[in-house]
């Protein structure tokens, strides 16, 4: 699953923001594939909305341009372990969307807003539009992604 992507390098010792990114897959110590070459991250600095990382093997400002782009990989196995009511974006792409027996559409991406993550929803039928489901106990009835299916409540979004 990606971590987020590596941006433009932070100062001289081969650190660089990573943009995208998902900052529990971030953590100190994770293994990381980054294109061909699997590393592990070294330090962490930054915030989770601007995070600074630096890895194993990157060790100039120069390495940092040379990567620039690429996308950060955790495999499942290395990443944390999740809670009750946590899914990782990646699990939720992809499911279909039903209220009650009314399907309603595919899970296109998961949206980060400013009060909470949402799914965004494409129609069936209208593939342009986008419907987006906030992930809370209001809107989501219940997720199954062993059969890749979420059922929502279409009257708590107004619809």
């Amino acid at each position: 699953m990606s971590a987020g992507r590596v941006g433009r390098p932070h100062g001289l010792d081969g650190s660089f923001y990573v943009t995208g990114a998902r900052p529990r897959l971030l953590a100190l110590g994770t293994r990381v594939a980054l294109g061909e070459k699997t590393t592990e991250i070294v330090r962490r600095r930054g915030t989770d909305r601007r995070p600074i990382v630096h890895v194993q093997g990157v060790e100039d400002r120069e390495a940092a341009e040379a990567v620039r782009g690429q996308e950060l990989m955790v495999q499942a196995a290395d990443a944390p372990a999740l809670q009750e009511g946590e899914w990782w974006a990646s699990d939720l792409e992809g499911c279909e969307v039903f209220d009650g027996a009314r399907r309603v559409g595919v899970v296109s991406k998961l949206v980060e807003l400013p009060s909470c993550e949402a799914l965004q929803v494409s129609p069936a039928g209208a593939p342009d539009e986008h419907l987006l489901v906030p992930m809370v106990h209001d809107a989501i009835r219940s997720v199954d992604i062993a059969a890749r299916r979420i059922d929502i409540d279409m009257g708590f979004l107004g619809a």
